[in-house]
Order: structure tokens, then C-alpha cells, then sequence
């Protein structure tokens, strides 16, 4: 298709055709473009100089509802999840909205109200509540 992308080929694919499963060829082995694939509907992600016999491999699972990943994505994967936290909150972001408004506890705003108001936890706003 003219003027699109892989990705987006993907997208729409698994948009108009949902039981189509597409497995990517790609020579990025990047997370970040591992986890644009995933999130258009990409059932298998090959990086080009993968061993020819991960073809078969990625199919047979792709087949069978599976996703697959090449080894060397695999790794690269689980590496950028364990390194940003694994899905932990985000620590800047809780500390802005924590200091954001550092005149809340002599306004008599408990730290329970506090994390109410911003949709944080108590251990969060404790954490990062400016003099905590």
C-alpha cells in the first residue's frame, strides 16, 4: 500500500482483517520499536539477520495464537521492562504533582486528601510531599 508504512500496514491490517496475524521483518531490534509493532496488532517480530530457521519457528507459533519474539528481541524486551521499573508509577510525574503545591499542609490538607486529589497513592504523595 502507497505511503504507508510497515507499521501502519500492520495496524491496519489487524484493524480490518482481525484474524489476519502479522509477523514483522524488521532491522530495527530497538524495544521501543518492538512495542510499536505490539501495540499494531503484530502477532511476531523478526529482526533481518535472524537464522533462517526462526521462520518456521515464528509461524508455527503465530498459528498457534502465540506471539513470538526473536531471541535477540526477547532480551532487549525484557531489559527496557526491567530498566523503566516494570511498569512502576512514575516517579517525576508523582513528585510534580506531589510539589506542586507545596502550601497544601499549611492549608491543613492531610497527605490522604493530598493523594486523593492528585489520584496518587499515600505512599506516594508521603514519598515526594515537599518536608516529608
Amino acid at each position: 500500500m502507497p505511503g504507508l508504512n510497515g507499521l501502519e500496514l500492520a495496524r491496519r491490517l489487524t484493524q480490518e482483517l482481525p484474524r489476519t496475524r502479522v509477523i514483522v521483518l524488521s532491522m530495527h531490534a530497538e524495544a521501543s520499536y518492538v512495542r510499536q509493532a505490539l501495540k499494531a496488532g503484530v502477532a511476531g517480530y523478526l529482526v533481518k539477520g535472524a537464522a533462517v530457521s526462526e521462520l518456521p519457528l515464528a509461524i508455527e507459533s503465530v498459528v498457534r495464537g502465540e506471539t513470538y519474539l526473536s531471541p535477540r528481541i526477547s532480551q532487549t524486551v525484557v531489559q527496557d521492562f526491567l530498566r523503566d521499573g516494570a511498569g512502576e508509577p512514575d516517579p517525576s510525574r508523582a513528585h510534580r504533582q506531589a510539589a506542586r503545591d507545596p502550601a497544601a499542609s499549611r492549608r491543613g490538607r492531610s497527605t490522604k486528601e493530598i493523594a486523593s486529589a492528585l489520584e496518587l497513592s499515600v505512599k506516594t504523595v508521603e514519598t515526594h510531599r515537599p518536608g516529608s
